[in-house]
């Protein structure tokens, strides 16, 4: 199996600044610096980008066309998360073994952009 990291594409890829339009309305342009970023974990894993929006018809395409559109290479593009080293998603806690605190990290979660 090939060392794989998987991005999310709203809010990791995508800046998701005007938030959810429609599957296939993907408004806003990359999170800076999220294009160098993949160019140089490339050279060492296999990038897949991963998006609820590829569940619904037309979703997958336009993931894809928007890529091709900003020049932002991925070696594939997923509705479901395969195995991976990682995950990286704006939308995601880190499980750190305490169980009693969870309900308050997500009580208190907030993204990037909300802080």
């Amino acid at each position: 199996m090939a060392r794989t990291i998987v991005l999310d594409f709203d809010g990791v890829i995508h800046s998701y600044t005007s938030k959810w339009q429609g599957v296939d309305v993907i408004p806003d342009l990359p999170v800076e610096g999220i294009k160098e970023a993949i160019i140089d974990i490339r050279k060492h894993y296999k990038v897949v980008v991963v998006s609820t929006r590829c569940f619904q018809e037309g979703g997958l395409e336009a993931v894809k066309a928007w890529l091709d559109r900003h020049n932002i290479g991925v070696d594939d593009v997923l509705s479901h998360k395969p195995p991976a080293i990682v995950y990286v998603d704006d939308r995601a806690l880190t499980f750190d073994g305490d169980a009693k605190g969870l309900l308050h990290k997500i009580k208190t979660f907030r993204t990037w952009q909300e802080k």
